[in-house]
């Protein structure tokens, strides 16, 4: 039997199948600071290697101006992200944690 247990005016009742969404936030593990600003992403990842990634070929189909990108010279990886932080999902979360082994983790609050 999945489902919530809901209290409303005096009564207690099980409304099946609905279950709390846990909101996931990305958490420096080194400062153990949740990252809750590009800003404050864009500080932690500088200091790990990371540099802005600006692509000035407007002519490339690729670019997006609704992205923020990160590169990291040593590497061919790229992370791409909304400019929007309000639409920084858990997918990208984990996509700076596995180019960031050991430096992120991702948390349910």
């Amino acid at each position: 039997m999945a489902g919530v247990w809901m209290f409303n005016n005096g009564v207690v009742r099980l409304v099946e199948g609905e279950c709390p969404r846990r909101r996931k936030v990305l958490i420096h593990v080194a400062s153990g600071e949740v990252i809750t600003s590009y800003s404050v992403l864009e500080r932690i990842l500088l200091s790990l290697g990371w540099e802005r990634y600006y692509n000035v070929d407007y002519d490339d189909h690729d670019h997006d101006p609704n992205l923020i990108q990160f590169h990291k010279a040593s590497t061919i990886h790229l992370i791409s992200l909304p400019r929007d932080f309000n639409k920084f999902k858990s997918i990208h979360m984990y996509d700076i944690v596995v180019k960031n082994r050991n430096e992120f983790e991702v948390r349910d609050i």
